[in-house]
């Protein structure tokens, strides 16, 4: 709180989610770890294949958070609401684990 009492910008409280990058030798060695990824929750995931054919499977949880919690410098939540966001992304981060 006294950290975001002296911000004089914009302050973001932001939760990144798991993501794990995979380079597989066949196309369908990405497909069969995308379907085991979809099937265990993990919808963000997808297939990339780059310009000399190396294929990456990026294995992606939807657990994000972002909220904006001041404007230049103002603060615009309370600290009450603060304790909450940290609680939920907490949560989020023992989710990806």
């Amino acid at each position: 709180m006294t950290a975001l009492q002296k911000a004089t910008g914009d302050v973001v409280l932001k939760f990144e989610p798991f993501v794990l990058h995979v380079l597989c030798q066949e196309l369908q060695d990405a497909q069969l770890l995308h379907s085991v990824a979809i099937d265990s929750g993990f919808r963000n995931s997808g297939i990339t294949v780059g310009r000399g054919g190396k294929i990456m499977m990026a294995v992606r949880s939807t657990h994000c958070l972002e909220v904006p919690l001041s404007d230049n410098g103002k603060l615009m939540v309370s600290g009450e609401y603060i304790e909450f966001l940290i609680h939920v992304a907490n949560r989020k981060m023992e989710e990806n684990t």
